[in-house]
């Protein structure tokens, strides 16, 4: 079996090796590079292509949303997991936007990297716990102030397994098969799925989902 591939991009190298720790830990996994700025991040993943990145988001040089972004752009099959000490939703969901999978905590990345890492590599979305559960009591309390309905109620049964199983990362042909239709009636389920909600990217879904607490 290969080995899965992780390059680590930190400034503080005790971090680094804490990461790297854990990874090697893991029987089929190793880190192919670390990296300490955001540009030497972009240079080593175009040059290493690793399966999974590992990436803070205050790196010198170049942020790591901006270097997620960067690689993105050249490499549409990167995988990286934000890793970063912020709460704050407005990170989070630049860090979507960029191409970013998964947002995991630095504080319960000992408890949880293994876990985002899996989820990650396989293209799925994962979220420390409690960033989804900030971003949903954020999300209730945002609702009540403004006095505005929930649109992911007026999404039917079928809409709603259609929205989960694609904010975790599933292709359309995945949820197809999971389903049991056709990849075009889930296609046209995601749509309307977009419309009801008013969100019109898969990164403004998935932040849906993860203020929802649909995915976690």
């Amino acid at each position: 079996m290969a080995k899965l591939t992780i390059l680590i991009g930190d400034d503080h190298t005790l971090v680094r090796q804490g990461l790297r720790k854990i990874v090697e830990e893991q029987p089929d996994w190793t880190v192919v590079a670390e990296a300490g700025d955001g540009r030497d991040v972009v240079r080593k993943a175009l040059q290493l292509k690793p399966d999974v990145i590992i990436l803070d988001i205050g790196m010198p040089l170049l942020n790591g949303i901006e270097a997620t972004s960067q690689i993105t752009r050249r490499m549409s099959n990167a995988h990286i997991l934000i890793l970063s000490m912020h709460f704050d939703e407005a990170y989070i969901t630049r860090a979507l936007q960029a191409g970013a999978h998964g947002y995991l905590l630095k504080d319960s990345a000992d408890t949880d990297l293994v876990r985002a890492v899996t989820a990650v590599a396989a293209g799925k979305s994962f979220f420390s716990p409690a960033v989804a559960r900030v971003m949903l009591d954020d999300y209730v309390q945002h609702l009540a102030d403004k006095g505005i309905e929930d649109r992911y109620d007026s999404l039917s049964e079928r809409e709603r397994e259609v929205f989960q199983l694609v904010a975790e990362g599933y292709s359309g042909k995945e949820v197809a098969s999971m389903l049991t239709i056709s990849p075009a009636t889930v296609e046209t389920h995601r749509a309307h799925i977009m419309e009801k909600l008013d969100v019109h990217s898969t990164a403004e879904l998935v932040l849906r989902a993860v203020r929802r607490g649909i995915i976690r």
